[in-house]
Parts: structure tokens; C-alpha cells; sequence
């Protein structure tokens, strides 16, 4: 396995010049990030055009993206290089990877973007890591096969999810102390703070349910099933207003829509094989999933739930990233 060096490198675009300008912040262009593991690559798709416009060559293994609060930078978790790889967007380039321990999988920063947080799978921790030293924080042993990581809005507490224990550990933020565990669906693979930063979701795929978990109390208030409990949920995304969660069901080829104060499903939308990764545009008019078998994104409708467009990607799209 290579292991990180902490060098700067630079990656080349495999776009003309003349595109650029489209990642310049000055440009206001929105831009959709989609991780794509086989190849080693970021595809850059404009939401604008349905297209791809630019192919980023990243470090091995990329999967989960976080985009810093100014949108400058986005850090990719690169699993086979155990390093964060850093993406200036302005120019569209990989310019360093940060340290990140062993197999980072998903990725969270700190809300002032001075910290990553990032599950490590192969050795059941989690890690924080300071983004301008690259200083591992603190490295904490989680439950087994930890994947989903997310952070509380003040910044004070981490919930990565456990998919081998089928739990969620909760962490304080700045030290790595572990808080609580509490048990969760089977086979748990996300965690979702909703917009008003009061619940977290967690998806479980083999459960086939979500457990919703209190962030004042870190206490489970309840748990409902997704459609026949098979569909296998993956990933969650909110609506601004907090009243809609997209599911993606890698089994189901599907997205399911589900009522958040009923806790019910209410809709699906067929899409590509095996979707995994989902972003939600910040006005809520557009939806996207990375369908993982058919090297594709699907550009969904919220108002019709129809899908509109499917973009070719790179092989294995994992992740994708949002940036206004």
C-alpha cells in the first residue's frame, strides 16, 4: 500500500484551458464533484449543462468528498493512500494530500474548516486531523467497520457509525473521548444531521431502516423502515427546509423520498444501478445520485421526482459533492 509523503503534487486537467474560468470563484459557476474509485479521478460536472467539463486526477481509491466553508477547497478521502487529497477548485487541480491515517472513507470538517474528521475502516478509528499542520489530532478506536462520520453544528460532537457492531459512537469533537455508544439498524451507513441541527439519521442497509437519535440527549427516539425493509438505504440528504430526506437503496436502483415528520416514505425514483452517493442543489430544484454500476449520475426533478439527465462519469462513482 503507498503511503502518504505529505509532498505537494500537482495533477493536470484533462479539459482545454479555455474552461477553466468555470472553476473560479469569481465565476459563480456551480459545479457537482463526483469521486470516482476505479480510475483515480474526480469528474467535475456542470449542473448548468448536465456535462462533464473536466476530469481531476486524484490518489488512489477516492470516495468521500467535504468542501471547505469558503469553497475554495475541496478534501478528498484517498483509501488507498491514506491521505486526504486536497482539490483547489479555483484551478481545478490536486495540489497536496494531507496524512489521514489508515483507509479514510467518509469525511466531515470542523465548522470553521480548521479540522477533518474521517473514519478510518480498515482499522476501526476515527481520526482528526489539523488541516494547516496535518497533525493527527487524535485517533480514536470506534466500533468495526466505521464508515458514516458527521459533526454537530457547534462543532462540539462527532457520530461515526459502526457497520460490523451496528452502532454509532459518539465523540466529543476536540479531544476524541468517547461519550456514548448507542445501537443502531444493521449494518449502519450514514449519519445525517437535519438542517435545524437537531436529529441525526442513520441508514442502515442491511436493517433496511433509519434510526433517528436525539443530538441534546444522544438518546434514540425512534426507527421506521424504509418501503419492504430490503432496499438496502445508503445515503441521506435533506431538503433546505427540513421536511423531505432522499434516501439512496444500492439494491433498489432507487431513491426513496421520505416525509421527515411523519417518518414515511412517500415517493421513489428509479435511477442507475447501485446508487450510492446523493447532493441536493441548495435552492432544492435539483437532486443528484452516483450510480455506482452504471458509471453514471442521475440528475433528478424534486418538483416532477423524474429523473431529467444521466451523465457519464468515471467507473465507480462513489461520492458526490456539491458546490455553489
Amino acid at each position: 500500500m503507498t503511503k502518504p509523503t505529505g509532498r505537494r503534487r500537482a495533477a493536470a486537467l484533462t479539459v482545454p484551458l479555455i474552461l477553466l474560468g468555470a472553476f473560479g470563484a469569481s465565476s459563480r459557476e456551480p459545479l457537482l464533484y463526483v469521486s470516482n474509485e476505479i480510475p483515480n479521478t474526480i469528474s467535475v460536472v456542470s449542473p448548468r449543462t448536465n456535462a462533464v467539463i473536466a476530469t481531476v486526477p486524484v490518489g488512489k481509491r477516492p470516495r468521500g468528498m467535504a468542501l471547505s466553508p469558503d469553497r475554495r477547497t475541496v478534501y478528498i478521502a484517498l483509501g488507498q493512500d491514506d491521505a486526504l487529497g486536497v482539490v483547489d477548485v479555483a484551478s481545478g487541480q490536486m495540489t497536496s494530500t494531507i496524512p489521514a491515517n489508515r483507509d479514510p472513507e467518509l469525511v466531515v470538517l470542523s465548522p470553521d474548516g480548521k479540522v477533518a474528521y474521517v473514519s478510518n475502516e480498515e482499522v476501526a478509528h476515527a481520526s482528526a486531523i489539523d488541516i494547516a499542520s496535518g497533525k493527527t489530532l487524535f485517533s480514536t478506536p470506534v466500533g468495526v467497520e466505521p464508515e458514516g462520520v458527521g459533526i454537530t453544528r457547534d462543532g462540539t460532537k462527532l457520530y461515526v457509525t459502526a457497520e460490523t457492531n451496528n452502532t454509532v459512537s459518539v465523540l466529543d469533537a476536540k479531544t476524541g473521548r468517547l461519550l456514548k455508544t448507542l445501537h443502531v439498524g444493521d449494518n449502519p451507513r450514514t449519519v445525517a444531521l437535519t438542517p435545524d441541527g437537531t436529529r441525526a439519521w442513520v441508514s442502515a442497509e442491511a436493517g433496511g431502516n433509519v434510526t433517528v437519535i436525539d443530538i441534546a440527549t444522544d438518546s434514540v427516539l425512534a426507527q421506521f423502515p424504509i418501503r419492504d425493509g430490503k432496499t438496502k438505504p445508503v445515503r441521506i440528504a435533506f431538503s433546505p427546509d427540513g421536511r423531505i430526506a432522499y434516501l439512496t437503496e444500492g439494491a433498489a436502483a432507487s431513491v426513496s423520498v421520505v416525509d421527515v415528520a411523519r417518518q414515511a416514505v412517500i415517493d421513489s425514483i428509479v435511477v442507475g444501478r447501485r446508487p450510492w452517493g446523493i447532493a441536493l442543489s441548495p435552492d432544492g430544484g435539483r437532486l443528484y445520485t452516483a450510480d455506482g454500476r452504471s458509471n453514471s449520475v442521475s440528475v433528478i426533478d424534486t418538483k416532477t421526482r423524474k429523473v431529467i439527465a444521466a451523465v457519464p462519469v468515471g467507473e465507480r462513482p462513489n461520492d458526490l459533492l456539491y458546490i455553489p
